[in-house]
């Protein structure tokens, strides 16, 4: 046993990913042991403090054991729930969709023989259905803590009992929590982390980068996001924490930005020889390097002032599944959609030529108060294709998604910084673009 290995604490589970068309059935060991790849893929051993059903105990600290981890400890198990999760979307182009298998059913029993849990300094909790009070009181008074609570706190009163420990508190803005508290303004986060305690606050981004709010000297680090086709995002939050957390050290900016390598590759693959390999490669880069990479940075709060003018078939009387979820990822990452027939009304065949010119003002104008313009051509609808070109000429950047491959024309394809029939690949370029808006803006 070794004082100095960071010790990572929460529940293990076992995650299935449902198929898709871009991706098959997956299942795999999940909770911590998304964190516990991260630190192996980073050469770094660590400790567990494990919570899981009976059944996966001997398989949990096999696993673990063979990628890092010095010191397997079972704090309790889980009855009555296999704790298998169902993941609906693992590219988390929107919402996920996680179910927890008879997770009303669920029921943790904390042992009460725990030992060797004050033997660690460096702590990295991820909440779960466990007693976190009582594992709290079984940590080192010395203990520096990161706590990710994303997922499984409610309140920030359950974070009390681990006042005086708390170094980071990590959080990301696909949690509920952050949505109640700050959708619309980081700064009550901000007051209620200063008061449980912390000295930093992690704002994980999605694909839009984080920012490292230092709570002491009131500095906020922004934390670049490098995107690529994401082939499974599922415990990408929870390996960049554990990177950070293990790597915390004098330099918390660093670990982040080591952090962010790590989720950046483990978003690419489920193989954890890839991952090492990939890892391994991108940690020869020096903190200065890796800072002068640069890459996308969009916080949450900021994507409000950069609207994005739909153009596409938004009709009422149009089915429209590939657009409607479209409409829903955009929302989903906080992005100003707007839609010219939900905000300006929707033209009827009966229409005059007075009551179309007012529409054809109205949607001209709020296409040049945007700064990118969406495209959705399902059934080559022209007046999108219009739209399209009337961006292009204004020198407005456009994005065309074509799932139904109905569009391959030169100039709709080669005006567009992305023409894709892949809603993943065109969801990266709309950061992107919009970040590299945002920052000649500043």
């Amino acid at each position: 046993m070794d004082a100095d290995l960071p010790l990572i604490i929460g529940e293990v589970c076992v995650d299935f990913s449902l198929a898709t068309t871009s991706a098959p059935v997956k299942m795999r060991l999940g909770g911590i042991a998304h964190a516990a790849r991260a630190l192996w893929a980073c050469e770094r051993p660590y400790a567990v403090a494990a919570i899981c059903p009976e059944y996966l105990v001997r398989q949990a600290e096999s696993y673990f054991r063979a990628h890092g981890c010095m010191d397997f400890i079972v704090l309790g198990r889980v009855s009555g729930s296999p704790n298998i999760i169902v993941i609906g979307d693992v590219r988390e182009i929107g919402h996920q969709g996680y179910e927890d298998i008879l997770r009303e059913e669920k029921n943790v029993t904390i042992y009460d023989s725990i030992e060797r849990l004050d033997a660690y300094k460096e702590v990295i909790i991820f909440p779960g259905s466990y007693d976190l009070d009582f594992i709290s009181r079984k940590l080192n008074v010395n203990s520096s803590v990161t706590i990710d609570i994303a997922y499984d706190v409610n309140d920030f009163s359950q974070l009390d009992c681990l006042s005086g420990l708390i170094s980071t508190i990590v959080i990301s803005t696909s949690s509920e929590l952050f949505k109640r508290i700050s959708a619309t303004d980081v700064v009550p986060l901000l007051d209620l982390a200063r008061v449980a305690s912390a000295k930093y606050l992690l704002l994980k981004e999605n694909r839009g980068g984080s920012r490292l709010f230092s709570l002491v000297d009131d500095r906020v680090h922004l934390i670049p996001a490098v995107l690529s086709e994401t082939k499974n995002s599922v415990g990408v939050g929870d390996a960049y924490t554990a990177v950070f957390g293990a790597f915390y050290g004098s330099d918390p900016f660093a670990a982040a930005l080591r952090g962010m390598q790590v989720a950046t590759r483990y978003a690419q693959t489920t193989y954890p020889d890839d991952l090492k390999r990939d890892v391994q490669r991108d940690f020869q880069l020096s903190i200065e390097e890796i800072q002068a990479l640069g890459g996308t940075c969009l916080p949450w709060h900021h994507r409000q002032s950069l609207g994005i003018y739909l153009a596409a078939p938004d009709f009422s009387y149009v089915s429209k599944p590939e657009l409607d979820e479209a409409i829903s990822s955009l929302e989903y990452h906080n992005f100003r959609v707007r839609r010219p027939i939900i905000e300006n009304g929707e033209a009827v065949n009966t229409s005059s030529r007075q009551e179309l010119m007012r529409f054809y003002y109205k949607d001209f104008e709020l296409l040049r108060e945007c700064s990118l313009v969406f495209a959705v051509p399902l059934m080559r609808d022209p007046g999108t294709l219009v739209e399209i070109g009337m961006a292009i000429a204004l020198g407005i950047p456009v994005v065309t998604f074509d799932p139904r491959h109905e569009n391959k024309n030169t100039m709709v394809m080669c005006g567009s910084k992305t023409y894709s029939d892949d809603l993943d690949i065109c969801l990266n370029e709309i950061f992107d673009t919009l970040s590299s808006i945002a920052k000649r803006a500043q």
